[in-house]
């Protein structure tokens, strides 16, 4: 573990951040981590990232020689994401990803084959107007009527829900089969999963909201041991 935090922690990544999303997570958590080029971003809002994770193949000389050398962790292996490499690295109770979600297809599809090979890590990835998350065993979101609500499965996967408009039981979801997007609240929401398999992804307006159930959730996908030891 490069990072251990008894608070949430933002992680920003390369890819472009919508104005204002900085400053809309700072008030969730103060440490800052980045991701490779994500650094670059950092700086450009005036901080200072407390580490800088990724094979550093695109963070610019100018970032890498305004950060303390101490908090830079380079890390050459192609076979995973500097995505990856950050959430293989980072143990807090909670991550808020930005920069993950935009400008690349190909990156974000990554983002989320990630965030389903790292179940343990309650980790919520921010776009321009969606979040979303891997859903754990079970989970309470109070949303209010008529919020969107997508799931989307990365593996086969099966569950049960209360407060859907379409209900996902009895269904056998895939990402080559059955989906579950576009669905709606009709008020709060209960999921449970079979495995660790679904992204939920809502408007960005339920930030707030769904951190507070994130860390409200006491059952997560277990750890796989040292390399997922969470704080």
């Amino acid at each position: 573990m490069i990072v251990r935090e008894t608070e949430p922690v933002i992680l920003i990544g390369g890819a472009s951040l919508p104005e204002g999303q900085v400053n809309q997570v700072l008030r969730l958590a103060r440490v800052v981590i980045a991701a490779d080029s994500g650094a670059d971003s950092a700086l450009q809002h005036g901080i200072t990232p407390q580490a800088v994770i990724g094979d550093f193949d695109s963070i610019s000389q100018s970032a890498r020689a305004a950060i303390p050398e101490a908090a830079q962790f380079p890390d050459p292996d192609q076979d995973t994401t500097d995505f990856e490499k950050c959430l293989r690295a980072i143990a807090a109770p909670l991550i808020l990803g930005l920069g993950f979600c935009g400008d690349r297809m190909d990156h974000q599809l990554a983002a989320c084959t990630a965030l389903a090979r790292h179940p343990w890590q309650r980790c919520i990835l921010l776009g321009e107007r969606d979040l979303m998350f891997l859903c754990p065993p079970s989970l309470n979101l109070p949303l209010p009527e008529g919020v969107r609500v997508s799931l989307f499965p990365m593996g086969a996967v099966e569950g049960v829900s209360q407060g859907l408009k379409w209900p996902i039981g009895g269904l056998n979801l895939a990402p080559d089969g059955r989906i579950a997007t576009s669905n709606a609240a009709l008020g709060p929401v209960h999921l449970a999963v079979t495995a660790p398999k679904l992204l939920v992804i809502l408007p960005l307006e339920m930030l707030d909201m769904t951190v507070g159930a994130l860390r409200a959730t006491q059952a997560y996908w277990p750890s796989p041991g040292k390399e997922g030891d969470r704080a």
